[in-house]
């Protein structure tokens, strides 16, 4: 339960909420808090409103673990837990969130206790100061209509998925791809260079997943076909460090290969996922659903994804497995390794 005390002295509209504390936004919202916090103590007159910090994740050790990460670091500062999204929406101005996809997006703004139920009862004032800014990957049509509802309402919302991964979150250099109104992208940049290194507005509602969809189609054909390649290489006698290296000064050249080969051992300077028995990084579970979201875009828009479907079939099949899915997905090398000695975990050997 928050305290009356401190609930009657938040300012709501230099307040910010974060919402999700996942492996990606955990890092983002330390990242956005340090830096609206960071030498800021005793600027505030005693007794008057002043900016908060308020956080809600629906598994409650993850909210325990950033206050305890968090709460003691900066004196004179609100960090304060929220009992739902309602409860975010109605004390901070600003609000963000990073969740897994278009069904907890729908949940978390427009459910029971939601965002929506939040600022209903809020005066105009107020509902018009509200700024949402989704950071999840989800489905273009979802992002829409919800950004509609909250426009209904008289309050802003953008989409800003992101791309950069885990450690791109950790060391504050993702990159925003945002859409929806440009005035609103303009109100809400500055916190966005705080968690990441570039912020492109890339037009109306709905065009920042668009961007990030497309890319994330690239990104998993390309580790697909950058493990194949390793793979033949490693068949025909190569080691995966010559072969990397040639690749790496090639036409075949490209972030698969150079920053996250899926061969063990390829690219030693870099420590890629793969030399970890790709733990962190992006799991392969979260590369299938992008590829779905970007296979159910083509087929709204009719545009053919031969390679892209063929992909989104393989990280799909591979994701079945929990050996896998949970892994990053430079794994998929992994997968098909064992697939070329003879099966895959949980099938017998003729």
């Amino acid at each position: 339960m928050i305290p009356t005390r401190i609930l009657r002295h938040v300012n709501r509209s230099q307040t910010l909420g974060f919402i999700g504390l996942g492996a990606m936004g955990r890092s983002m919202a330390a990242n956005l808090l340090s830096k609206t916090f960071a030498n800021a103590e005793g600027v505030y007159t005693p007794g008057a409103a002043k900016p908060a910090f308020v956080i809600y994740d629906a598994h409650q050790p993850a909210v325990d673990a950033f206050l305890n990460e968090h709460v003691r670091a900066y004196a004179g500062r609100d960090v304060i837990p929220a009992s739902s999204p309602a409860g975010v929406a109605r004390l901070a101005g600003t609000v963000f969130t990073m969740l897994p996809s278009s069904p907890q997006v729908e949940e978390v703004y427009l459910g029971e206790n939601g965002i929506k139920e939040g600022i209903e009862d809020l005066s105009e004032e107020k509902r018009a100061e509200s700024m949402f800014v989704d950071c999840t990957t989800l489905d273009q049509g979802v992002a829409k209509m919800v950004a509609g509802r909250m426009k209904e309402l008289g309050a802003g919302m953008i989409d800003a998925p992101v791309s950069g991964g885990t450690v791109g979150a950790e060391l504050g250099k993702l990159s925003f791809m945002c859409g929806g109104d440009e005035a609103l992208f303009q109100r809400v940049k500055n916190y966005l260079d705080m968690m990441g290194s570039r912020s492109i507005y890339c037009g109306e509602s709905g065009n920042g997943l668009a961007a990030k969809i497309c890319n994330n189609l690239l990104l998993g054909i390309s580790m697909a076909g950058t493990a194949e390649a390793m793979l033949l290489g490693a068949s025909l006698g190569l080691s995966p460090e010559l072969l990397a290296s040639i690749l790496n000064t090639s036409t075949g050249k490209c972030w698969s290969s150079e920053l996250n080969n899926p061969a063990p051992g390829a690219t030693p300077k870099t420590s890629p996922p793969a030399d970890r028995d790709y733990e962190g990084g992006f799991l392969s579970k979260l590369m299938a659903k992008d590829l779905n979201l970007a296979i159910s875009a083509s087929k709204a828009t009719s545009t053919p994804l031969p390679i892209g479907g063929m992909t989104s079939t393989l990280f799909n099949t591979l994701s079945a497995h929990e050996e896998f899915g949970s892994r990053d997905f430079s794994v998929v090398y992994e997968y098909l390794r064992v697939a070329r000695e003879g099966g895959l975990p949980g099938q017998k050997k003729n």
